[in-house]
């Protein structure tokens, strides 16, 4: 039988409390109290700076972005430089695994998956080296991908340009490659949008397909309640 994977929908979260959030998640599947899952949310703009961030990836300075009404945050994740903000569906797998890049491989296929549910053909391309991991559409990038492992349960995840807008990614060394073009869902599909309504459903379902998972859906108060019956507290 199939592991269950919880899928939790959270809205718009602000970056440091997702970030709390998944560690209070890991914490408890570290000791298996809870099974692996999945957190699907949106945030107001940041950009977050990867371990392999480096100096002149936000080339305007900081005091620019922010007077844009962009924050930015450094991250425990893999990879560089990138841009979060309403209309595109990050998703945090809080979920044991054993090999990273079979992992990685993983999130890929889930993502192109439900990038053709929408009839849009797009592919993974962590085998040609680190630098091009994520879904691509072409020579266009769609979706971005960056973990952090820790006794054998990964957080952080995905993030699938849906409705947002693009221009932000413009104003940096966008995942640390200075010629990338970065898409979206609205950009690639011929249809009329919002997509984000669908396309969540459908990366949720994706994702568990290939994750090997029953998919279940629960509550933000259902989740929190497993975290304080496993002694989690918030501050952890």
């Amino acid at each position: 039988m199939p592991g269950e994977l919880w899928t939790v929908h959270l809205g718009s979260v602000e970056y440091r409390e997702a970030h709390d959030v998944q560690e209070r998640l890991r914490h408890a599947r570290q000791a298996a109290a809870i099974p692996d899952t999945l957190l699907l949310l949106e945030h107001p703009p940041v950009y977050t700076r990867g371990r392999r961030s480096e100096p002149g990836e936000l080339g305007m300075g900081e005091d620019w972005y922010r007077a844009q009404g962009i924050d930015i945050v450094d991250v425990d994740r893999g990879g560089k430089v990138t841009y979060h903000g309403p209309g595109q569906l990050v998703g945090y797998p809080i979920v044991a695994i054993d090999d990273v890049m079979a992992y990685v491989a993983t999130l890929e296929r889930a993502i192109a998956a439900a990038l053709a549910d929408e009839g849009i053909e797009g592919r993974g391309r962590s085998g040609e080296g680190i630098a091009w991991t994520g879904v691509w559409v072409e020579d266009r990038k769609l979706a971005s991908i960056g973990l952090h492992v820790s006794q054998g349960v990964a957080k952080h995840g995905f993030a699938v340009n849906v409705d947002n807008s693009l221009d932000p990614f413009g104003w940096i060394v966008a995942c640390g490659l200075p010629d990338v073009t970065m898409t979206s869902v609205a950009a690639e599909s011929a249809a009329p949008g919002p997509f984000l309504p669908c396309f969540r459903k459908r990366m949720a379902w994706r994702f568990a397909q290939a994750h090997g998972a029953r998919q279940r859906l629960v509550s933000r108060a259902r989740l929190e309640a497993a975290l304080q019956a496993a002694a989690v507290p918030a501050s952890a």
